[in-house]
């Protein structure tokens, strides 16, 4: 004898739902947190990860400013804002890119300033206490050179 119709499709639906809440258990219990994929990188990548951290939030905000003055704007997309076509001839303001390059080269340039400020200092350091050790030396065995 033949089943009724709606029980094999309460069958279809239970199989269904069976198949997706599996689905939904595995993406949920076997996807990493963001906290954890950033735990698990190399020591390089995480510093690389958290020095470009404020130059992509100043893209973002950069981006955030740009669609708020399009959709306060009549204007089509296209002519909105201050990134120009590439098909244009007239570009007379920095494009976006432009302008994180530049952010991200001037961050680069005060690293190395401070980096070799650090050095120098070091250097400075370590010169003042070879200085130290030399005329403690000279003034201790005054005595031997007389």
């Amino acid at each position: 004898m033949e089943r009724p119709l709606w029980v094999r499709w309460l069958k279809v639906y239970a199989v269904g739902g069976v198949i997706i809440g599996t689905g939904l258990l595995l993406f949920k219990y076997t996807t990493p947190s963001d906290q954890q994929l950033i735990d698990s990188l190399s020591p390089q990548l995480r510093l690389q990860y958290e020095q470009e951290k404020k130059l992509r939030q100043a893209e973002q905000q950069e981006l955030m400013k740009v669609v708020q003055k399009t959709a306060a704007s009549n204007d089509p997309i296209w002519k909105t804002g201050p990134i120009q076509s590439p098909w244009e001839t007239k570009t007379s303001s920095l494009s976006i890119d432009d302008k994180f390059q530049k952010a991200n080269a001037e961050e680069a340039q005060r690293n190395e300033l401070a980096r070799i400020k650090k050095e120098l200092n070091d250097l400075q350091v370590q010169s003042q206490m070879k200085t130290k050790e030399i005329v403690d030396e000279k003034t201790k065995n005054w005595w031997k050179f007389w």
